[in-house]
């Protein structure tokens, strides 16, 4: 390996990584705002006659529409991302997050245009989860083609804790929002701001990205003319299968994680233990900054350790943490927050998962190769976990603690076979060629 792919880090890569992990936080959080205001928006977008149950099944219908447009939208924008450059689909996917966070603060309510306005929210949404589609595995390729081979697990791992840092700061405008303003006033229009504060952020981050350079692989493929001549997802298919199926078994192990312990948790533990609201959603914040932490000692672990060997102890680790975190959580106020922060850390096993899969597909269709695995499997896995977990629990209250722990188990086995894998030289291959 030469020197070049050994050096550290320098200015433009870490400028780089800082405007895309700025510009992933925002997008995700113009993605997932939505959810904590989902109560008012319902009761804004529906006729006021029809029962409680419905509405809110219609307004989290079509927030689950979000996760439903991701494959095409992410299909769509890597496969221009793998013809005509990473950097434009990277500038384009945070416009399209941009404009519809922007048009859903400004929209209409049903009193004003009727049936209108649920049917124009429901369109905003799908173009909501296009965007995102596109944004995550854009991001991961983009920073990894960028940076030196031996760095390109803090890279991830660092991009990785940035995209969930939206989930966090949608959690506390959410709060500042509701501790500043009353019930009355959030419907009558305080419910708008986090929204055009996330457009408006979006349209500055796409700006600042204007400042980006195309990737040095992408430009590399484009001068020996070896990009792919035949339509990338159909090379994929035919070709990657392997690559596929790992990558989408990671992305379970990924989203699946971060919908238990970190999304469904609050909830389980106010409705299981009558925990106070205000409790959980602050150890929650705990357990979400532990999260970018583990992901950014999880990217530093790929460098120095191999994905392998991070991959099989973050796994055990999960397994540990997690168990502890639902069977102790409720003892007492310092052990909801010790072990919900030490799960938090653990779930950050996760920022292995992009290293991975952009070291399983070859350069030419790389971003086709991700976004489909990565999309199918969120759109999929995202959506049946709530529904999972939820069913299980009739069964058994630890059902959460046990769906984590198959989780766990499922990253030890793909991590012990990556190590054969790696031993072998199959699967993983150099991403700056």
């Amino acid at each position: 390996m030469n020197q070049t792919q050994n050096r550290r880090l320098n200015r433009q890569d870490y400028k780089t990584l800082s405007l895309a992990a700025l510009g992933g936080a925002l997008e995700f959080y113009d993605f997932i705002i939505f959810v904590f205001f989902a109560a008012v928006i319902g009761e804004l977008f529906f006729p006021p006659d029809i029962p409680d149950w419905l509405r809110q099944l219609q307004t989290f219908g079509i927030f689950a529409a979000g996760y439903l447009a991701r494959p095409l939208g992410g299909i769509v924008m890597a496969h221009f991302g793998d013809r005509v450059g990473r950097k434009k689909m990277f500038s384009l996917s945070i416009l399209l997050m941009a404009l519809p966070t922007l048009a859903m603060g400004a929209l209409p309510d049903y009193e004003a245009i009727g049936i209108t306005a649920p049917l124009l929210l429901l369109l905003l949404r799908i173009l909501q989860g296009a965007a995102i589609g596109g944004e995550v595995p854009g991001a991961w390729v983009f920073v990894a083609e960028h940076v030196p081979e031996k760095r390109i697990g803090i890279a991830c791992g660092t991009l990785t804790a940035g995209l969930t840092a939206g989930i966090l700061l949608g959690s506390l405008v959410a709060m500042l929002i509701n501790t500043l303003l009353s019930p009355q006033a959030i419907a009558a229009g305080g419910w708008r701001i986090p929204f055009f504060l996330g457009g408006a952020f979006g349209l500055l981050a796409m700006y600042l990205r204007r400042w980006l350079h195309e990737t040095p692989v992408f430009r590399e493929l484009q001068a020996r003319k070896a990009l792919s001549d035949a339509l990338p997802l159909g090379d994929v298919l035919r070709n990657h299968k392997r690559a596929v199926g790992i990558s989408m078994l990671l992305t379970w192990l990924l989203s699946a994680c971060i919908v238990v312990v970190i999304l469904m948790a609050p909830a389980l533990l106010q409705k299981q233990y009558a925990l106070p609201a205000a409790l959980t959603l602050q150890a929650n914040s705990l357990a979400t900054i532990m999260l970018l932490l583990g992901c950014i000692i999880a990217g530093l672990s790929v460098d120095r350790l191999g994905a392998a060997k991070t991959l099989t102890g973050g796994s055990l680790l999960l397994a540990l943490c997690s168990w502890i975190f639902f069977t102790s959580a409720a003892s007492s106020v310092t052990a909801l927050f010790v072990t919900w922060a030490l799960a938090g850390f653990s779930v950050g096993v996760v920022g292995v998962v992009p290293f991975i899969m952009v070291r399983a597909f070859p350069a030419a269709i790389r971003f086709t190769g991700i976004s489909f695995s990565y999309n199918l499997s969120y759109a999929i896995f995202g959506g049946l976990t709530p529904v999972c977990v939820t069913l299980l629990m009739a069964i058994s209250p630890l059902a959460p603690a046990w769906y984590v722990l198959a989780l766990a188990l499922l990253g030890l086995i793909i991590g012990l076979w990556l190590s054969r894998a790696e031993r072998r030289g199959s699967l993983l291959r150099q991403v700056n060629v």
